[in-house]
């Protein structure tokens, strides 16, 4: 009788002996990862497709200096890679070389030299990403290239202008951003008796809100 119970007490410590060690092998293999995971404020565009911001800057004016200027813009989102653009700056020409050379020769009266352009433009954004600041804040970035046409006013006359550039902007807020733009103004003058085409090259930021 004995024998025959420890036959059977063996049998079943033989069938459950597959059933508690990997169970105790498994318990033992699971490791609880300990990761904080980072909260992170991401600024994003608003739903909204006006955007109008003021800027400040400086333009170098072809043989007049290089002179502050600064301006109005109004964009409107198209998509979200391209948007059109409206600009009106100003700036008033500095002296030439040859009237600092010349004594009293004024190439220009004190009106002529107020440089004023009227831009539109087609903007696109070629490269969206992303700007880190610390381990909380995120902002979104897009570095654009931007082009068109319009009119400047300069020594006494407007002039055809073509306007090309590029950007970089950071959306602060979702209303909020911070822009950084260079552009070329390009228009033709015949001041010195020579008709010839002007680089007037401009350096500007600026704040917009959307709305």
């Amino acid at each position: 009788m004995e024998s025959r119970f420890r036959r059977i007490l063996l049998t079943g410590l033989a069938m459950l002996a597959p059933v508690i060690g990997p169970a105790q092998a498994a318990d033992e293999q699971v490791i609880e990862p300990e990761i904080d995971r980072r909260e992170i404020r991401e600024a994003r565009i608003d739903t909204e497709d006006f955007e109008v911001g003021v800027y400040a800057g400086a333009i170098s004016v072809e043989d007049f200096g290089t002179n502050f200027v600064y301006g109005l813009r109004l964009d409107y989102h198209i998509t979200e890679s391209f948007f059109a653009e409206g600009a009106v700056g100003r700036s008033r020409a500095g002296r030439t070389s040859f009237e600092e050379l010349s004594g009293a020769a004024e190439l220009l009266t004190d009106s002529e030299r107020d440089f004023t352009y009227y831009n539109v433009a087609l903007g696109y954004n070629l490269f969206p990403g992303e700007a880190f600041i610390g381990d909380k804040w995120a902002f979104n970035t897009a570095f654009y290239l931007i082009g068109g046409a319009g009119s400047t006013t300069f020594a006494g006359d407007n002039r055809f202008t073509v306007n090309f550039g590029a950007g970089y902007k950071i959306l602060m807020t979702d209303w909020l951003s911070f822009r950084l733009d260079v552009r070329d103004h390009v228009f033709n003058i015949d001041l010195l008796g020579e008709d010839k085409t002007t680089h007037n090259l401009e350096v500007n930021a600026g704040m917009a809100v959307f709305f």
